[in-house]
């Protein structure tokens, strides 16, 4: 796991330098989520709010993230991915793929599907979802 880690934050930052790995994932949930207020990234992924507020404000001055105000409350600002961060996201998860191809290439059927399995399981633990054992 600490090598897989590794791999992940040295990928980070081979892709953008400007960017931890967390930047990334806060933006994938942006995108999947189709924004969402800072305090909602903080409590999903169980970060402290001042850790997110830098990981935002990073995102902001690189133009990838915009601040929106919720037309339901005018108090509130959801986060947004603006084009460009659409567009660096997708350049990232493209490369990313090539790299998940290029290191599964000579995986046999088996290997790959006892592998997503193991994925999903690990994902899913402690989260109150189960997963049935192939």
């Amino acid at each position: 796991m600490t090598a897989f880690a590794r791999r992940a934050r040295a990928t980070a930052a081979r892709t953008h330098p400007e960017l931890s790995l967390v930047s990334f994932t806060l933006l994938a949930h942006l995108e999947d989520q189709r924004g969402c207020r800072a305090t909602d990234l903080a409590a999903h992924y169980m970060l402290d709010k001042s850790t997110v507020s830098r990981q935002v404000a990073a995102l902001e001055r690189l133009g990838y993230v915009e601040r929106r105000v919720d037309p339901d409350d005018h108090r509130v600002q959801v986060l947004h991915l603006t084009p460009g961060g659409v567009e660096m996201l997708a350049q990232v998860s493209a490369s990313r793929r090539s790299s998940f191809q290029e290191r599964l290439a000579d995986w046999d059927e088996t290997d790959l599907a006892r592998f997503a399995e193991y994925l999903r399981r690990y994902n899913s633990a402690g989260d109150g979802r189960t997963t049935a054992r192939p």
